[in-house]
C-alpha cells in the first residue's frame, strides 16, 4: 500500500514515444516512513540503444526548430501547468519521508527553477537558434577576414542521472537549460525515490507542450544506458563519487569524449567568525542555519552542514546552542504537521549513517543526540527509517581525517575549533572540495580574509550576517542563477549559473570567412557586411527591417557655446572641458574638449527620425566607448547599422540592436556604441 492508501502502482518508463513496463513484477520500493511497499520498479527488456536514437532522431531536430525563446516559454507553460497540480505531488512526496516543508523545496524549489529558467533565457538570449559569443575578432587590416565565436545546440541526448534526495528539483534544475539549449533529455531518477520523479514526467507530458522525444525517463536500472552513448551526447550525474568515477570511466564515455558533469560527495562547512561570539546577531543567526542545514530533508542534502568550524573561544557556547536546538526537534510521519524532520529515505541508507557516525566517533565524541533513541511524535523506528539528530565534537581537527573525508549522509554534523583565520581556512580546505561553505561574521576584513580562502575549494560561499538575515537564501539553497557544483571531491562539475547552464549543452565553435558570410550564419551585421541604404530605417516595422539597414547622416559641427551651454545645462563642469590651461596639462588632450555625453546627444539628433512611427522606445546604450577627443570646431556625422533583430514572441514589438559609429571630419571614429530600442512588429501597429 502507498501513503495514500492505494495498492502499490508499477512504475513504468517513457521510451520511444510510449509508457513501457520492464519486464517481470518489477522489484518493490518501500515508503521511507512506513516501511510499506509504495512501488514495483524495473527496466528489463526496455531497449536503451533505441531510446536514445530516437531522441537523437526526433527530439533534436523538434527542438533545434524552435527559437531560443520558443523553448523558454514552452517552458514556462509547463511550468505554469505543474504548480497547478502540486498538491498530487505534495501527497507523493511524504513516501520518501520529507515533510511538506522539506517538500516544499524539491516540488515548488523545482517548479520556481524551471521558470526562472524560462524567464531568464527570455531576457538574456535573443530570440534566435544560433548565440554568438564575446565580439568578432577581425582578422585582416582590410576587414575582409573575421571570426566570431558561436555557440549551437549538441546533436545527441542529455542524460541526467539524478540522486534520490531531490526528486523533483533534481530533474528540473537539469532539464530546463538543456532543453532551452535545444538538447533532448533522459531522466535516470534514483530508484528509491523514481515514483515521484515519474509522476511529475507523466504530468509533463500530458501537457502535449513538448515535441515527441524531448524528454523520456528511465525508472529503475539504467543496464547498458551509457553502453550506446556517442560524442554528441551528454551525461550529468548526482550522486557518490565511487558511483560517480564509475561511470565517467566508461568504455563508451572515454572511447566519444562524452561531455561529462559529476555532483558527488561534499563535505560543507560552515564557519563562525572570530567577531561573531555568543550575544551577537552573526552567532545566534549562524547557530540557528546549522541546526536547519543538519534536520532539513532528515540531513539527505547535498548542500547540508557536515562540519561546524567555530572560533576555539566560543567553541562550547556553540556546542552547547546547538544541542539545546537539535535536542528540541521533533521527529515524526512526514504528513504529522508537528514534526519538523521526517525519515531518511529507507532503513538501509539510515543503518549506512549510523555506521558512518561510527567512524566519526573515532576522532570524535557524540556531544548531541543518540544513535539507537529517537523521540517520536508519531510513526515507530522498527518500520520507518527515523532518528535523532546527531551531533559531534572533535578535539584535534588538524590532524584527524575521517571528519575530513567520510560523510554520513544523514542529520549529522561535527564541531571543530580554529585558532585563527588561517586555521579556519585550512580546516574547511581539508574538506578537498566542496559544493558550498558559509561564513558568519559581520567584519570585512574577515570576510575577505576567509572567502578568498575558501573560494578555489568551493563553488558556492555564502556569507551570512544582520543586515541580510531576512533576505538571505541560506546555506543549503542552490539557486538558478548561481553555479552549482564544486571542485575536488564534489565533482569538479558546474550545473545552473544562470544560461551559462545553457551553454553546457552547446558547442563553441570559432567560425573564420568574410564579414558577408559571417552575418549569414549569426544574424548579426558586423562592420564590412553589406548595407542596404533606402529610406530611414526608423521609418521601418520589424516586417521591412533588415539586418544592414543603415543611415550616414550630415555633418553638425561642435562649437565652444554647445560645450559650455551643456556643461551649464547639465551642472557637468569638469575641467577638461572648462579650462583650456588645465586641459593641456592632461596627458590625452591638447585643449578643452566635448563632453562625451554631449557627442552621444548630438549623435542622436543626427539619426533620429523625430516623427511618430514603429519604432517606440529608447531602452539603452551598451558597451559605450569614446575613443577620440572632439575639440571646438570638429565636425560629427553618424552611421547607423540595424545590427541585430531579436523579436518577441509574446508580444507585438521586438528588441532592435543598432550599430551607432560616430566620426569626425577626418573619419576618425569619436565614439561607438549599440543603440537598443524596441520597434513594432507591423506599422500602423495592430491593435
Amino acid at each position: 500500500m502507498n501513503g495514500t492508501g492505494n495498492t502499490a502502482r508499477r512504475l513504468e518508463s517513457y521510451v520511444e514515444g510510449a509508457w513501457r513496463s520492464g519486464e517481470g513484477d518489477g522489484k518493490p520500493v518501500l515508503n521511507a516512513a512506513t516501511g510499506q511497499i509504495h512501488a514495483l520498479i524495473g527496466t528489463e527488456g526496455l531497449d536503451f540503444r533505441a531510446a536514445l536514437e530516437w531522441g537523437r532522431a526526433a527530439g533534436g531536430p523538434a527542438l533545434r526548430a524552435m527559437t531560443i525563446h520558443e523553448r523558454a516559454l514552452m517552458l514556462k507553460a509547463v511550468g505554469l501547468k505543474l504548480m497547478e497540480q502540486k498538491e498530487d505531488f505534495y501527497l507523493e512526496n511524504f513516501a520518501t519521508g520529507a515533510t511538506r516543508k522539506d517538500g516544499w523545496i524539491d516540488i515548488e524549489g523545482g517548479i520556481g527553477t524551471l521558470l526562472t529558467f524560462a524567464s531568464k533565457a527570455r531576457r538574456e538570449l535573443p530570440n534566435t537558434k544560433v548565440l554568438t559569443e564575446g565580439p568578432v575578432e577581425p582578422l585582416s587590416r582590410d576587414n575582409t577576414f573575421a571570426a566570431q565565436h558561436i555557440l549551437t545546440p549538441l546533436r545527441g541526448v542529455a542524460i541526467h542521472i539524478n540522486a534520490f534526495n531531490f526528486p523533483v528539483w533534481g530533474m528540473l534544475e537539469k532539464i530546463a537549460p538543456s532543453l532551452i539549449a535545444g538538447m533532448p533529455c533522459i531522466v535516470k531518477p534514483a530508484s528509491q525515490t523514481a515514483y515521484l520523479t515519474e509522476l511529475v514526467v507523466r504530468r509533463i507530458l500530458e501537457t502535449g507542450l513538448l515535441p515527441d522525444g524531448a524528454l523520456q525517463i528511465v525508472t529503475g536500472s539504467a543496464r547498458d544506458l551509457l553502453d550506446h552513448v556517442i560524442e554528441q551526447d551528454v551525461v550529468t550525474f548526482t550522486g557518490s563519487a565511487s558511483t560517480g568515477q564509475k561511470l565517467k570511466s566508461g568504455q563508451a564515455i572515454l572511447q566519444h569524449s562524452v561531455r561529462f558533469t559529476m555532483e558527488a560527495d561534499s563535505l560543507n562547512a560552515s564557519i563562525l567568525g572570530i567577531d561573531a561570539g555568543p550575544g551577537t546577531e552573526e552567532f545566534d543567526l549562524f547557530v540557528k542555519e546549522a541546526a536547519r542545514e543538519i534536520t532539513v530533508k532528515a540531513g539527505q542534502k547535498c548542500t547540508a552542514i557536515r562540519r561546524v568550524i567555530v572560533p576555539k573561544m566560543h567553541e562550547g557556547a556553540v556546542v552547547e546552542a546547538l544541542a539545546r536546538r537539535l535536542e528540541g526537534t521533533p521527529v515524526g510521519l512526514p504528513d504529522d504537521e508537528r514534526a519538523r524532520m521526517g525519515a531518511l529515505v529507507s532503513l538501509k541508507d539510515r543503518d549506512d549513517v549510523k555506521s558512518k557516525v561510527g567512524v566519526l566517533a573515532g576522532e570524535a565524541e557524540i556531544v548531541s543526540g543518540s544513535l539507537n533513541e529517537v523521540d517520536l511524535v508519531s510513526g515507530d523506528t522498527e518500520s520507518g527509517a527515523f532518528m535523532a539528530p546527531v551531533l559531534l565534537r572533535c578535539g584535534n581537527p588538524v590532524i584527524a581525517e575521517a571528519v575530513h573525508s567520510v560523510e554520513a549522509f544523514g542529520p549529522v554534523a561535527t564541531v571543530m575549533a580554529y585558532e585563527d583565520n588561517d586555521e579556519a581556512v585550512t580546516l574547511a580546505q581539508k574538506g578537498r572540495g566542496s559544493l558550498v561553505s558559509s561564513l558568519f561574521t559581520n567584519d570585512g576584513a574577515i570576510a575577505r580574509e576567509i572567502v578568498t580562502g575558501l573560494a578555489p575549494f568551493h563553488g558556492r560561499v555564502l556569507i551570512g550576517n544582520r543586515r541580510s538575515a531576512k533576505s538571505s537564501t541560506g546555506h543549503g539553497s542552490p539557486l538558478a542563477p548561481l553555479v552549482h557544483g564544486g571542485p575536488g571531491r564534489a565533482g569538479g562539475g558546474e550545473e545552473m549559473g544562470g544560461m551559462r547552464g545553457v551553454k553546457h549543452f552547446m558547442q563553441r565553435t570559432a567560425v573564420q570567412g568574410t564579414p558577408e558570410l559571417l552575418s549569414a550564419v549569426t544574424g548579426q551585421w558586423l562592420d564590412g557586411a553589406p548595407v542596404r541604404a533606402d529610406v530611414h530605417p526608423f521609418r521601418k516595422s520589424l516586417a521591412e527591417l533588415k539586418i544592414g539597414d543603415q543611415i550616414v547622416t550630415g555633418a553638425r559641427e561642435v562649437t565652444q557655446e554647445d560645450v559650455e551651454h551643456f556643461a551649464e545645462f547639465t551642472g557637468d563642469t569638469f575641467y577638461a572641458h572648462m579650462d583650456s590651461e588645465a586641459a593641456k596639462a592632461n596627458p590625452f588632450f591638447d585643449d578643452r574638449v566635448a563632453h562625451g555625453y554631449l557627442i552621444a546627444s548630438f549623435a542622436a539628433g543626427l539619426f533620429v527620425d523625430p516623427d511618430p512611427g514603429p519604432v517606440l522606445a529608447n531602452y539603452g546604450v551598451d558597451n559605450l566607448r569614446f575613443l577620440t577627443p572632439v575639440y571646438f570646431g570638429d565636425s560629427l556625422k553618424v552611421r547607423l547599422t540595424c545590427k541585430e533583430i531579436n523579436p518577441r514572441e509574446n508580444a507585438e514589438h521586438g528588441e532592435v540592436r543598432w550599430d551607432c559609429q560616430v566620426t569626425n571630419q577626418n573619419d576618425e571614429v569619436v565614439a561607438q556604441y549599440d543603440v537598443l530600442t524596441m520597434v513594432a512588429k507591423t506599422w500602423p501597429a495592430v491593435t
